[in-house]
């Protein structure tokens, strides 16, 4: 059976889409992202779209499910690479993808979610760098 890799990415976890979703594939993702998100206690998980080129209303479904649930389970859901024929298809469609947080790339992703649960990317920039100078 075919399955999406997700990967444990210090308190985030990370899902890179590398094919069209179908329906089985999709279910399969939101079991597994659930799954691992009560495994692992992730913070936040960030979803790579970028090789997606069709979205129906169910994928819709599918991605605001994953955050209501990690939301329930604490954790923070960004999606990231969205094309702009998926953002049109989501809007004629009428889907909101309520509690699903965008970003343009995986890096802007990682600093929301980064903010999202309070660990802010320049705060730690600037610990490293005040580390740094104790030294």
């Amino acid at each position: 059976m075919e399955r999406i890799p997700i990967l444990k990415m210090g308190p985030f976890l990370l899902v890179t889409i590398q094919v069209d979703l179908y329906d089985r594939l999709a279910l399969n993702l939101e079991n597994d992202l659930i799954s691992m998100v009560s495994k692992t206690g992730a913070r936040g998980v960030l979803i790579d779209i970028s090789v997606v080129s069709i979205v129906d209303s169910f994928m819709g479904r599918i991605l605001g499910n994953i955050a209501s649930m990690s939301r329930i389970m604490d954790a923070e859901t960004v999606v990231v690479g969205m094309q702009p024929a998926v953002a049109i298809t989501l809007v004629e469609l009428g889907l909101t993808l309520q509690g699903v947080h965008t970003a343009l790339d995986v890096e802007k992703g990682m600093e929301l979610l980064h903010d999202k649960i309070g660990l802010g990317l320049n705060s730690e920039q600037e610990e490293e760098g005040s580390d740094d100078s104790d030294e």
